[in-house]
């Protein structure tokens, strides 16, 4: 999202447990700024201790918005939070106050910071009918359509030659040139963003989620997943979040407590790497070394410092 002046979005990324509720609710008070969600699990209510949501005293702390908006029935993606979260957005800054968005879904931010690539959308009869050429026959119609494109094409895939046959066809015109000027005009956005990632040692990171998924086991995430499992509430989205599933499993009696809280760590740190790795290749987004010793206020002022 562009915007000019200085209300323009602040982003506070990272992997999971590595302390941006702290961070946020703290730069928040010093520049009087306000909090929007940028996690894909936390707009639900009902979920807050298994998707480590803001608690109630922090929530009261800053102005917060997005959290706890929606029902565990109901379906979410980057799409639908594009369009309410755009808007939150654009109110903040009409009330003098800077967003600071807070989260480590990365394409949601990434909708939000670039807009929805101009790739058109899969279409079931084209796909249908590419699937009955023979791969000799999908690959000589790549190479016409785009040339650059099928260079760069592992033309041993299938699905990747098909998709990629999808998009000249539905767009008129060849992928290459579509990614080429969707990379340059993302480049163009990106000189008026200003994000940070709140970055971890792997081990430390490790052991956080270690603490953190202890907790949430103790404070009553299991409790809180079986009210809603009883009730059979979890839409297609939010059963999706890590640890639903395990403990589901757990309160089926399929697994053993200490296994179902093994998997919830596994997950979460396979998660976190994927999150680290994600953040990472966005060049926009400003590293900050954490690590037990860093304190919120150090943060604070390197971020105010290199806004």
């Amino acid at each position: 999202m562009q915007t000019t002046g200085s209300l323009r979005p602040i982003y506070i990324c990272g992997s999971t447990a590595t302390g941006k509720t702290g961070v946020s609710i703290a730069l928040a008070n010093a520049i009087g700024g306000e909090i929007v969600n940028g996690d894909a699990y936390q707009v639900y209510q009902d979920l807050d201790t298994i998707t480590a949501a803001p608690s109630a005293d922090e929530l009261a702390k800053a102005p917060h918005h997005l959290f706890g908006i929606l029902q565990p029935s109901e379906d979410f993606d980057a799409h639908k939070f594009l369009d309410i979260a755009k808007p939150t957005i654009a109110e903040i800054q009409s009330r003098g106050k800077v967003p600071i968005i807070v989260g480590g879904s990365g394409m949601y931010l990434k909708f939000l910071t670039h807009g929805v690539s101009p790739v058109p959308a899969g279409d079931d009869t084209l796909r249908a009918y590419l699937e009955t050429l023979t791969a000799e026959a999908q690959i000589k119609k790549l190479v016409q359509l785009d040339p650059i494109g099928a260079a760069d094409t592992n033309l041993k895939n299938r699905r990747y030659v098909i998709r990629a046959l999808e998009i000249c066809i539905l767009s008129g015109e060849p992928m290459s040139k579509l990614k080429t000027d969707w990379k340059q005009s993302s480049l163009e956005m990106e000189k008026h963003l200003r994000g940070f990632l709140l970055d971890w040692d792997r081990g430390l990171l490790r052991e956080r989620i270690g603490l953190r998924t202890e907790l949430m086991i103790k404070h009553g995430a299991i409790n809180e997943v079986r009210a809603v499992h009883e009730k059979n509430n979890f839409s297609k989205t939010s059963i999706k979040a890590i640890g639903v599933r395990d403990i589901i499993d757990y309160i089926d009696g399929e697994i053993t407590q200490e296994r179902c809280q093994e998997l919830i760590f596994f997950a979460t740190c396979q998660y976190a790497k994927r999150q680290r790795t994600w953040f990472q290749k966005e060049q926009w987004i400003k590293p900050i070394a954490m690590n037990p010793e860093t304190q919120v206020q150090k943060v604070i002022d390197l971020i105010l410092t290199n806004l």
